[in-house]
């Protein structure tokens, strides 16, 4: 079995910690030492096995990668150091954002700079330092992480939070204050966008683009390696279409114009290439070039890849050729683009909104479709197995942690067929931890699971016919759940099945309907500090664009449409006390025919994807409206139908289901 074989691939650290895991579901599992050698592939490239620990096999991690602890990190000399490198170009501010240069939300460690210089390591946030102060501009999702990680030379900018302003806004604010306010970048690391929104108007801002980035010149020696590893191919059968086929596409919509990609994502869908550069993200290190003659890829290993009409380069050659290239033609770069390579378009680019890539890999097609309803039913029988080992293990008074928690639903999860690794780091997390929105336990030192406190948690897979992405908050205990926490929970499950349960008109954007999730919250004084969701790629990215449901106003640009997929996660938060979500992933469908509809247009709603029973023990009935309760019994009886098939000769986790599964 590939499991097997995966593990006598892990170090005899990692396998020491994760075999007893898995062999609590696999008692017959053989170490490498009875195994045959691995499987022979005749794909170009060897398959990353699947199995457990995949994060280092399959999707670039270890299990010892650090986690999103809250740790107090000290960065006194290392800002020392990059103010001295700030004064040899003479710059006011230095700006460290969180993304690569491909754009990227989740990056390699090796470019990893605003954690490496700030200490703070949420996946969202951007640092300014200047000669004398240094600040940190994050989301609410990551108040209360940055708070504890940042030491005194930071100060936090709770970006949200009323007279807080952006980091753009902040530079635009000083630059009035000074008659020429010099900002340092990383042009490879700034988007050609939001440089010029820097300097437009009356900004007085001069953009001082530095040779080398200075923090990876303070970083120096221990600055990890950049990944070049395997690329290979996805079969037809699974991505639901071919590369040329989509490329014919792309040129259809290009127009005798040209197109550069940066976006990973974009990149690997586009070719159906997937490959372990970035953790938990099948990508790889790449960029793209298309017009109406060819199309260029350029990666890492080129020489080891073909694909039928598409030349395939180095992945360093790529700013020599992008500069004598650009000179052939008319050129659109997506927004998301760097300022390095808008400046080597000459002249100026055609302005693009969109990413025309983008949004062609946002509508799903009927295999992916298909492919992520399988993988969402076989994701829910491991989080079943999972729940009720859990609860067993609580109630026998055995002392587990959140982490080896967190190692052993990854070993249900890996005893599946097609799992690849999971999609994000899991957020296991008991009581005031939940209360942290994107919390991961340390893998040392984590907090024991009380099963008197509420346990939640955030998961995700990443399989080859779908990823999934999944929160439940349980309660274990056999005291009184607490009415306030009772309540919460009701009325987070109330705005869940508002956004479930919704119908809208063709044209509607998920900025639109995000209030929906918030209005049962709302009649009590609560909110959440979180998108209701975010897009979700077929085995590619857990988060993905340009759609989604939330109160940021780019989500009003991109309506909702059908084939796309995306997360339903309402949410609460009680800092120091516990924190409520409850996600599933649900897939725009059509509901109203537009020959049947006001104004001749088709009316959407959303199909469930996610297959998991929700928490019973946290619901407070008497809020529920008759229809509400409805919903709830219909979704677990789908739940119990879908899923127990898959749980046949596991009694315990049968028994769970069956419970948790019973009517209001």
């Amino acid at each position: 079995m590939t499991v097997r074989w995966a593990i006598a691939r892990l170090s005899p650290a990692n396998r020491s910690r994760i075999v007893p895991a898995v062999r609590r579901i696999q008692p017959t599992l053989r170490l490498a030492s009875e195994l045959p050698p691995p499987p022979r592939t005749r794909t170009l490239f060897a398959r990353p096995p699947c199995s457990r620990a995949y994060s280092a096999i399959v999707l670039g991690h270890d299990v010892n990668d650090k986690a999103t602890m809250p740790t107090t990190v000290h960065t006194t000399e290392r800002i020392a150091a990059l103010r001295r490198l700030m004064e040899n170009y003479a710059v006011d501010v230095y700006v460290v954002g969180s993304a690569d240069e491909h754009g990227s939300e989740y990056i390699a460690s090796c470019d990893e700079r605003r954690a490496f210089i700030s200490g703070f390591d949420g996946s969202a946030g951007t640092a300014l330092i200047t000669p004398s102060s240094a600040f940190l501009f994050t989301d609410g999702r990551y108040f209360l992480q940055a708070a504890a990680q940042l030491d005194a030379n930071w100060e936090l900018m709770r970006v949200g939070v009323k007279d807080v302003p952006t980091w753009q806004e902040w530079i635009e604010k000083h630059s009035q204050k000074q008659e020429n306010l010099r900002v340092g970048i990383d042009p490879r690391l700034i988007s050609a966008s939001d440089a010029e929104s820097l300097t437009k108007n009356d900004a007085k801002v001069e953009l001082v683009p530095t040779k080398h980035n200075l923090v990876d010149v303070v970083w120096g020696t221990q600055r990890p390696a950049r990944p070049s590893n395997v690329v290979w191919q996805l079969p037809e059968d699974v991505a639901g279409e071919g590369h040329v086929t989509k490329l014919k596409r792309v040129r259809d919509a290009l127009d005798g114009k040209g197109l550069v990609l940066s976006a990973l994502d974009e990149i690997a869908w586009l070719f159906n290439l997937r490959g372990t550069d970035i953790a938990y993200n099948p990508v790889f290190f790449s960029y793209a070039i298309i017009d109406a003659q060819e199309a260029v890829l350029f990666l890492q290993g080129a020489e080891q890849l073909t694909l039928e009409g598409v030349r395939i380069e180095p992945y360093s050659s790529f700013w020599t050729y992008l500069e004598e290239w650009a000179k052939k033609g008319t050129v659109l770069l997506p927004p998301s683009t760097s300022l390095a390579v808008s400046s080597l378009v000459r002249p100026s680019p055609t302005p693009s909104t969109r990413s025309i890539v983008g949004d062609l890999k946002a509508i799903k097609n009927s295999t992916e479709c298909a492919g992520f309803r399988a993988s969402h039913v076989r994701d829910g029988a491991a989080l079943v197995k999972y729940f009720a080992w859990l609860e067993e293990t609580l109630a026998s008074s055995s002392p587990i942690n959140e982490y080896d928690a967190a190692l052993q639903l990854e070993s249900y999860r890996a005893a599946l067929p097609h799992f690849k690794g999971l999609s994000f780091p899991t957020i296991s997390s008991t009581g005031p931890n939940a209360a942290i929105i994107h919390y991961s336990p340390p893998t040392t030192n984590s907090s024991v699971i009380e099963k008197e406190h509420v346990y939640l948690c955030d998961s995700g897979a990443q399989y080859t016919d779908g990823t999934t992405d999944v929160t439940r908050t349980l309660y274990f205990g056999s005291s009184p759940v607490q009415d306030e926490v009772k309540r919460a929970f009701t009325r987070v499950l109330q705005g869940h099945i508002a956004i479930d349960t919704a119908v809208f008109p063709e044209g509607t954007t998920g900025f639109v309907i995000d209030s929906w999730a918030r209005r049962a919250l709302w009649s009590d004084g609560l909110d959440y500090r979180h998108g209701t969701g975010h897009g979700v790629g077929h085995y590619l990215n857990v988060h993905e664009g340009p759609h989604g449901i939330g109160t940021r106003i780019a989500y009003n640009g991109t309506p909702l449409k059908e084939g796309m997929t995306v997360s339903n996660e309402p949410g609460y938060y009680k800092e120091n006390a516990y924190g409520i979500r409850i996600e599933n992933v649900v897939l725009v469908v059509p509901k109203i025919p537009k020959d049947k509809a006001f104004g001749d247009k088709p009316f959407f709603g959303f199909e469930r994807l996610t297959m998991c029973p929700i928490g019973r023990a946290l619901i407070d009935v008497g809020l529920l409206e008759p229809s509400e309760i409805r919903w709830v019994d219909e979704y677990h009886t789908e739940v119990k139908e879908k899923v127990g098939p898959l749980l046949e000769g596991d009694e315990r986790a049968l028994k769970w289901l069956e419970r948790e599964c019973a009517p209001l």
